[in-house]
């Protein structure tokens, strides 16, 4: 790839895509496993891999925002930042007079 800024990019998207899904898989066992959602492996992994997320949403969040509400929250800004760099890719490819990106 001879664009470096294109492949930053790329590679910053596919970070942002593996915690949307991440979330998402994370909310799924959390509805499927109720209560004892804390003592499940899987879940326990998900929270693992969306730690880093879940904080940066605390540190960006006011204070009224209630801790059970973060994952939610971090899916949102999430995706809003996962759709930011698909269009922000896009531009880039229009950019460098790439036609199939």
């Amino acid at each position: 790839m001879n664009h470096p800024d294109l492949f930053l990019v790329s590679i910053v998207r596919t970070l942002v895509e593996v915690a949307l899904l991440s979330l998402l898989g994370q909310g799924a066992v959390g509805l499927l496993a109720g209560a004892r959602r804390a003592s499940n492996p899987i879940y326990r992994l998900f929270q693992v891999v969306t730690r880093p997320v879940i904080r940066l949403t605390r540190w960006l969040a006011p204070a009224a925002i209630l801790d059970r509400h973060l994952p939610v929250l971090a899916f949102f800004l999430v995706f809003w930042l996962w759709i930011l760099l698909a269009y922000a890719k896009r531009v880039l490819c229009q950019w460098n007079g790439l036609a199939a990106c």
